[in-house]
């Protein structure tokens, strides 16, 4: 999701909502609506309308391993001039699952799913490195994931 002005509070309905989507994404809104006190149809259009406000997304999380990317990488990333600007053009580029800017050593940090050492070369060098304002990169390879979840719940 791209950063966004601040959306409206969501009340505690909606937050019960995302929660229990973020136990299973495939909940069937007749639960959903027993759960937090609406009907069916009720529960839907909140979902609908958050999903177009782009408050969540419902998506397939899966392990990119078992689909053949064997090389994950972060990668940090300097640049001169709007990091914003080279924000918006990575987000262009396919194999990077996750784009934010920084304010630390980093100007923008990104997640590479690449199906090998040669491909995540091949990004870096010829995708990454030559877009104008790029003055360097440094690349943290994934060794092992340990833990990828999106069920933190709401505030």
């Amino acid at each position: 999701m791209r950063a966004t002005p601040k959306q409206p509070a969501l009340d505690e309905v909606s937050k019960r909502i995302i929660e229990l989507l973020q136990e299973d994404g495939r909940r069937p809104y007749a639960e959903i609506g027993r759960a937090v006190g609406l009907s069916e149809a009720a529960a839907r259009q909140r979902v609908q309308r958050m999903t177009e406000a782009g408050i969540i997304q419902i998506v397939a999380v899966t392990d990119p391993m078992q689909l053949g990317f064997h090389r994950m990488s972060m990668i940090g990333i300097r640049v001169s001039g709007d990091p914003r600007t080279i924000a918006e053009e990575l987000t262009r580029i396919t194999e990077l699952a996750y784009v934010v800017v920084t304010l630390g050593t980093f100007d923008i940090l990104v997640e590479a799913v690449c199906e090998s050492d040669e491909h995540l070369i091949d990004l870096i060098a010829t995708r990454i490195r030559t877009i104008a304002g790029v003055t360097h990169t440094e690349s943290l390879l994934y060794a092992g994931l340990y833990k990828d979840l999106y069920n933190w719940g709401t505030r």
